[in-house]
């Protein structure tokens, strides 16, 4: 029995050249479309119009682009896009051309650069076209992943999800994490998430529940975590408590006028640590502190050492 990797074609390694010669499959494409098979040298800019979005992208919805669209107009490009050919694209994934109308290069890495060029109206973009990126869909997903770990902008859900999908094409989670250059601890933290009930997916990529008490509540049996949540929400967030109103006086025509009360101090916030392991210690003042006083209690465990 073929397994996933075997289906998609998963080679050694995703960034592999081009292998030389022109297959049946793409001769066949070429001779229904006109385009050349070889001899064409890559242009560095293309109209807009000539690139389409990758069907495997790591992000399930482009969202906050702005921001980015304002940088392009005013600072321009500064970074090509990966592309590969529409030919190279057919011939890899003859099911998932939906989308791709008539642009003659798909987009591996930048989609969200394309999708913000589009909304500023840019007319060009500057492309590196890549065919091997195109191998498969793994490594589709490969590039786009790794492309993305150390930026901000993919939605920790969205992480999880394509790391899931990484596991299941490689069998394991050792061997994605030595695909893309992190632990396997890093991988099984970040897969946690996927362990949360649906509702509480939603939390995380609502925002309302923060990654990082998410990734230990994930560990729990599901019966458990919406307790687990509802307590981290809080402790972030804490209700507001109601102030009654003062009483109107009575009879207070020749009553003296009383004496300013004191305020009190404001009451000193409590941390509250549910178990004793480290993690859960970490986790718990990094949902209290900021970051300044996370700080000063980093040095100052340092210094009791």
């Amino acid at each position: 029995m073929s397994s996933k990797a075997d289906k998609l074609g998963v080679s050694a390694s995703f960034a592999r050249a081009q292998p030389v010669g022109v297959s049946s499959r793409r001769a066949a494409i070429a001779e229904a479309t006109g385009a050349p098979t070889s001899g064409v040298v890559p242009p560095s800019e293309v109209p807009i119009e000539a690139l389409a979005h990758n069907p495997f992208n790591l992000r399930e919805d482009l969202t906050d682009l702005d921001e980015l669209a304002q940088s392009l107009t005013v600072r321009g490009q500064l970074q090509p896009l990966a592309v590969a050919t529409r030919m190279a694209f057919m011939e890899a994934h003859p099911g998932a051309t939906d989308g791709l109308g008539r642009a003659p290069y798909v987009v591996i890495d930048g989609n969200r650069r394309l999708a913000a060029a589009q909304l500023a109206g840019l007319k060009t973009m500057h492309i590196h076209v890549n065919d091997a990126l195109s191998a498969s869909a793994a490594d589709i997903l490969e590039s786009a992943l790794i492309a993305n770990v150390h930026r901000v902008d993919v939605a920790p859900m969205d992480q999880a999800r394509a790391l899931q999908e990484l596991v299941d094409v490689h069998g394991s989670q050792a061997q994605v994490a030595k695909r893309i250059g992190k632990t396997p601890a890093w991988v099984s933290q970040r897969l946690t998430l996927l362990n949360l009930t649906p509702d509480l997916q939603d939390k995380v990529e609502s925002g309302e529940l923060k990654v990082e008490p998410a990734r230990r509540i994930g560990r729990l049996p599901q019966e458990q975590q919406a307790a687990a949540a509802t307590e981290s929400i809080n402790a972030v967030n804490p209700p507001r408590q109601r102030t009654r109103p003062t009483p109107p006086a009575v009879n207070a025509v020749n009553a003296p006028t009383p004496a300013p009360a004191t305020p009190s101090p404001a009451p000193t916030p409590r941390i509250t640590i549910s178990a004793q392991s480290p993690e859960t210690i970490a986790d718990a003042l990094t949902a209290h502190l900021t970051p300044d006083d996370l700080k000063a209690v980093t040095e100052l465990l340092m210094q009791r050492i």
